[in-house]
């Protein structure tokens, strides 16, 4: 079975993923129709079917000065 995944990496999706859980248990209403019960799985579900989407910030670049100064 091949699921070709729209997002970056798996990180992306497990930090978008968690992000959304957290939302979920805080009560915000589910956007969609899930067979599961557990905040987690429903917020995968919605990013899966586009319900949900989220950015991934670049890394941070490194501050100009030298550790030496």
């Amino acid at each position: 079975m091949a699921f070709v995944e729209p997002l970056q990496n798996k990180y992306s999706l497990v930090k978008g993923a968690a992000r959304r859980a957290r939302q979920l248990q805080c009560g915000a209403p589910s956007l969609g129709v899930s067979t599961s019960s557990k905040a987690c799985r429903v917020a995968q579900d919605e990013i899966r079917v586009g319900k949900v989407t989220y950015s991934v910030s670049s890394a941070p670049q490194p501050s100009a000065t030298s550790p030496d100064e």
